[in-house]
């Protein structure tokens, strides 16, 4: 499959009619649909084996996938690296000064210069109180790191506000596969998106959804780290205090008060909340200097990964219906979106 036919795929949800006896245009038409008026599911696998090492070279016969439990036949298939529209979300809250929001502008210099392809398009935003689009879609390398180096982090952290407003912005980009990265240190202290509508946006969305948390305090640039960087068992921090500019409410059964406001740590739960439905992932970690390696992980997953497609098993119920991927070897691990919402 080119990747033409893969950006023309993915047009075919938005307009799944077709007139009887009416010849499919081209593919570079931007009216292309399926004659046979079936809507497409698309699903991205990554697949692993053992020791977390990408799996290349499988087929469509070599993968299962289940809707609502059932099994179902894949009709579209790609092994093949695909340009991507992906969205970068950055944490510029005061917490993210000095090191930090160095070694942030380094690694997305080399994310974007070194790791993403020639033809992927990227947007930016920066968030502190509010969400700030820094950069539209562009393929301009230069543009984007202008943008990043002109940052200075100050402020709160409105992690939700920045997500609510990306994930429509993903939607739009050109390419048929589409992702986000978001990259913070801290808890939410300042959106008033709530998490609840957040989770059924991203449902609705069929964007890879991926966050790199820092877990640690920021240190003042200059200072030098000594020795090696020892990774410990990360403890999962509480849930996130109530969204809003208003004062944090204590979550349900929680007995320490001050742990509510523990807004210094990376709430683990909650991005696993914003990733593990899309297929995406969230990576943690414990040094700002670990940015770099993290980033390259991303990007080498977005070239590995594996593009299924099924017609749509039932009507748009506005209910939400399960995937599940799985492949004929039992010693691979998959990784793919959970479900998607039927939406009318």
């Amino acid at each position: 499959m080119t990747r033409r036919t893969l950006a023309a795929l993915s047009l075919a949800a938005a307009a799944p009619l077709v007139v009887a006896g009416q010849q499919p245009p081209e593919p570079d038409d931007q009216a292309f649909v399926f004659r046979t008026g079936v809507e497409l599911i698309n699903v991205t696998a990554t697949v692993t084996d053992a020791r977390g090492r990408f799996v290349s070279g499988l087929t469509r016969d070599d993968f299962l996938v289940y809707q609502d439990g059932e099994l179902v036949e894949v009709t579209h298939f790609d092994n093949e690296r695909v340009p991507v529209s992906l969205g970068i979300v950055l944490d510029t809250s005061g917490s993210m000064e000095g090191r930090k929001m160095e070694a942030a502008r380094k690694a997305l210099d080399r994310f974007l210069y070194d790791l993403l392809g020639p033809d992927d398009e990227i947007f930016l935003y920066r968030f502190s109180y509010t969400p700030v689009l820094l950069q539209d879609w562009t393929a301009d390398r230069g543009r984007l790191s202008r943008a990043i180096r002109d940052i200075r982090p100050r402020g709160g952290t409105a992690l939700y506000d920045a997500v609510a407003e990306s994930v429509p912005r993903v939607a739009e980009g050109q390419h048929f596969k589409k992702a986000l990265l978001i990259i913070s240190d801290g808890n939410d202290t300042n959106s008033e998106t709530d998490i609840r509508e957040l989770r059924r946006l991203i449902r609705e969305s069929e964007a890879l959804i991926y966050a790199i948390g820092i877990d640690g305090r920021s240190t003042p640039t200059g200072w030098n780290r000594r020795g090696p960087t020892i990774r410990m068992p990360i403890p999962t921090p509480f849930p996130f205090p109530g969204g809003g500019r208003r004062p944090p409410q204590l979550p349900t059964g929680l007995s320490n008060p001050r742990a509510a406001n523990r807004d210094d740590r990376v709430n683990v739960t909650a991005l696993r909340d914003l990733t593990d439905d899309s297929g995406g992932r969230t990576e943690i970690i414990r040094d700002a200097d670990d940015l770099d390696p993290a980033t390259a992980g991303i990007a080498d997953e977005l070239s590995r990964q594996y593009y299924l497609g099924y017609p749509a098993q039932t009507e748009k119920d506005g209910r939400w219906h399960s995937i599940r991927v799985e492949v004929r070897n039992s010693a691979y691990r998959v990784r793919s979106r959970r479900g998607y919402m039927a939406t009318p």
